[in-house]
């Protein structure tokens, strides 16, 4: 076969056969949750449209593409109520398409610029895959990690691309202010309201399968809390975590074993102490009603959020105190 009729066949494919697999992943519906963030952070950074629009882009792009790997990793059945991914489109093109995403969004950076956008891009994806790193490690050595080690683990896994787009917004903006600690309190608040909405919430159960996390093996903040004052290598809750159990009556036992340890106490304090964390942080900077709606929606220790699930007949798995 002569050379050029060999590129013939290879150019014939194209980027949207590459790319299918992150445009299916692209139209399920999502919260948009980064978006919103960086839209409510530019009433104080003041960006100009256009350059906010590059970053929430390539963002969502990595967040997305990340995505698809952790459901790879995790061995995920759904994903916002959908077939995962790689269930679709097998493993080895879904792992190439997010690979492809990761360089098309660092195109992205590079069109911003900015000489430092680079830098902050390669550092941010560099602390979310330690972050992740972390986590693959605790689960399949089956090592519990302490609450402190938890929480710095999701600063760098969630809190990598939270970051990411408010230090890209800060290189277009005249506001200096460091945002480093509330950016970390909201990775924190979101990964954990994420651990606890998991084992208790029926409807999240439809989005991701019931207590997905039990599956998984993962050391998520309630199962953490449990097994504080643990110390037994045979402990059952532990014991449950290794099977990577699908019996939803095993996993079932295994949430009420967690209720009755305080697991989910522990978790519903530590999500009041962090969102009174993040109002601290916002008391220290010029009011900006959009972050304020943005943490009325995601505050779901609220007594009005509370509520408003009991007159929508919302069910949940454990009941919130």
């Amino acid at each position: 076969m002569e050379n050029g009729e060999s590129l013939n066949m290879v150019d014939s494919v194209s980027d949207d056969v590459l790319l299918a697999p992150f445009y299916y992943i692209r139209r399920m519906p999502g919260k948009q949750i980064r978006s919103e963030l960086s839209k409510a952070f530019n009433h104080w950074l003041r960006i100009e449209e256009s350059k906010l629009s590059t970053i929430m882009e390539l963002v969502e792009m990595l967040h997305n593409a990340s995505l698809m790997i952790d459901d790879i990793e995790d061995n995920s059945v759904l994903r916002r109520g959908l077939p995962v991914t790689h269930n679709i489109y097998g493993v080895p093109a879904t792992i190439n398409a997010a690979n492809y995403v990761y360089f098309m969004a660092l195109s992205k950076c590079v069109q911003l610029g900015h000489p430092r956008a680079i830098e902050i891009f390669s550092e941010k994806m560099l602390e979310l895959h330690r972050g992740q790193g972390k986590e693959l490690h605790w689960r399949d050595t089956h090592t519990c990690p302490t609450e402190t080690e938890y929480e710095n683990m999701v600063k760098q896994k969630t809190g990598g691309l939270f970051s990411l787009a408010v230090q890209l917004m800060q290189l277009f903006s005249k506001h200096t202010t460091d945002f480093t600690d509330l950016v970390n309190n909201l990775a924190v608040y979101f990964q954990i309201r994420d651990d606890y909405i998991n084992l208790t919430s029926a409807d999240y159960a439809k989005q991701k399968s019931f207590a997905e996390d039990l599956t998984e093996g993962k050391f998520s903040h309630p199962i953490i809390s449990a097994l504080t004052s643990i110390r037994d290598a045979n402990d059952e809750i532990l014991a449950i975590l290794r099977q990577r159990t699908t019996d939803n009556e095993v996993k079932k036992y295994c949430i009420s074993l967690i209720k009755d340890r305080g697991g989910f106490r522990a978790t519903e304090a530590r999500l009041v102490a962090v969102m009174v964390s993040i109002k601290r942080n916002l008391g220290d900077l010029p009011e900006n009603p959009f972050v304020s709606l943005l943490l009325k929606k995601i505050d779901i220790m609220s007594d009005e959020v509370k509520n408003a699930e009991r007159s929508n007949g919302e069910e949940h798995i454990v009941q919130q105190k």
